[in-house]
C-alpha cells in the first residue's frame, strides 16, 4: 500500500511539473512562433532564411549557375551590381530547382541589388531574379509553364516567369519544388 502511494504521489508531482512547463512552454512558443506571433491581431509574420551573399554564391556555384553585373561588382547599394545579400533561401532554392529541372544553363543578372522596383515580392525584399535569356530557358518556361497573359508563365509551384524585354523576371514565392 505504501508503494502504491508513494508512486501515486511521484506521478501526481511529475503531471504537476510538467503542466507547469507545459504552459510556460506555450508562453515562450507563442512568443518565437511567426504564426502566432503577430504583428496585429488578424495579421501573421512569415519569417523567411535571409543568406549572406557568399552564402547565395556558394550555393550558386555548387548548382553550375552563373552571375554577372553590368558593373562587375556585388554591392546592394549599386544598381549596376548583383548582389544577393538578404536574399531569401527559397528563392535561391529555386534558381537550384530550375536548374536541375531544365538542364539549361542559367545566368544571374540581378539580385538583391538597389535600382528594381519596390514591393512586397520584390528584388530588394529576396523574392527576385533576373536570368539572361537563352534558348534553353525560354523554352523550358514556355514549354512547362502556364501561360498567365502579359508574357507571363506560372510555374506548377506557383512561381511567376516575366519575360521582359531583355531578361527573365522571376518571382520565387517557394523553392519550387526542392
Amino acid at each position: 500500500m505504501r508503494h502504491i502511494l508513494t508512486r501515486s504521489l511521484i506521478v501526481s508531482a511529475a503531471a504537476l511539473l510538467f503542466s507547469a512547463g507545459m504552459a510556460q512552454a506555450s508562453v515562450a512558443d507563442k512568443e518565437s512562433d511567426p504564426v502566432a506571433n503577430s504583428a496585429e491581431p488578424g495579421t501573421v509574420v512569415i519569417q523567411v532564411t535571409k543568406l549572406t551573399h557568399a552564402q547565395a554564391t556558394t550555393r550558386l556555384r555548387n548548382a553550375g549557375i552563373t552571375w554577372s553585373s553590368s558593373g562587375n561588382c556585388s554591392d546592394r547599394n549599386n544598381p549596376t551590381c548583383t548582389s544577393f545579400e538578404q536574399v531569401n533561401l527559397a528563392t535561391i532554392q529555386g534558381a537550384e530547382t530550375l536548374k536541375q529541372a531544365s538542364g539549361c544553363a542559367l545566368n544571374v543578372t540581378g539580385g538583391t541589388e538597389t535600382g528594381h522596383a519596390s514591393g512586397t515580392y520584390s528584388h530588394w525584399n529576396g523574392y527576385k531574379l533576373d536570368y539572361s535569356l537563352g534558348t534553353c530557358v525560354n523554352n523550358y518556361v514556355r514549354n512547362n509553364f502556364t501561360y498567365i497573359g502579359g508574357n507571363q508563365w506560372r510555374s506548377g509551384s506557383g512561381n511567376i516567369y516575366f519575360l521582359e524585354s531583355n531578361h527573365w523576371d522571376v518571382t520565387y514565392y517557394n523553392c519550387g519544388g526542392c
